[in-house]
């Protein structure tokens, strides 16, 4: 066989060669099937990844409702991630996807207030903590509402729930702590609308 160097572009040769060995399953044809062995290989990777990404780290939700205005709004998406709380704790001031106590099949978005053994109580829209008025920049004030509540003492293993928009929320205030083994995963990320996009805070 004729070897030939890259530089021999303008001879005939070269290409009649290639071509036969092509046709015969020489070197050219084992490097088309090696790469499209490759090309496989990689798109099963990739795909094994956004499983085990998708499965246990990363899900994607759609809010429903505005019981978090401002910062979610009515179908805005979001990333929540699932794995996080089983190697770190939850924090006041997260904002949380849990199953609602009254129907597990349902799902609700809300920020952790109080933690297990917190004094919260509630007068005239004034959050209470241990003592301390709590600080909610995250509630803007068209969002307050003048409801008061009883002193109560968060639970062993649950966590006081309110939504950011106070005046329309679903939460805690009405059907009381959620147990831990409710919540399930912390939102992390708004991805759409591209107006909306960027970290939950």
């Amino acid at each position: 066989m004729q070897n030939f160097s890259q530089d021999s572009a303008t001879t005939t040769e070269p290409e009649a060669e290639t071509a036969a060995q092509a046709s015969a399953g020489g070197p050219v044809g084992r490097k088309d099937r090696a790469l499209g062995s490759s090309w496989v290989r990689d798109l099963m990777i990739s795909a094994a990844i956004s499983i085990f990404i998708i499965t246990f780290l990363y899900q994607p939700v759609r809010v429903e409702g505005t019981s978090m205005l401002p910062r979610l709004e009515d179908h805005d998406r979001l990333f929540i991630n699932k794995f996080v709380y089983h190697i770190e704790a939850i924090h006041r001031g997260d904002v949380v996807v849990f199953r609602y106590p009254r129907d597990p099949q349902k799902s609700y978005i809300k920020r952790v207030i109080g933690l297990p053994g917190d004094r919260i109580w509630i007068d005239r829209g004034q959050v209470w903590l241990n003592g301390k008025a709590l600080q909610e920049g995250y509630v803007p004030q068209k969002y307050r509402d003048g409801r008061s509540m009883a002193e109560t003492i968060v639970p062993d293993g649950m966590y006081f729930m309110m939504g950011d928009h106070r005046s329309i929320s679903s939460d805690s205030r009405e059907f009381g702590p959620v147990d831990r083994d409710l919540i399930y995963g912390k939102a992390e990320f708004i991805y759409w609308p591209a107006k909306d996009a960027g970290v939950v805070e």
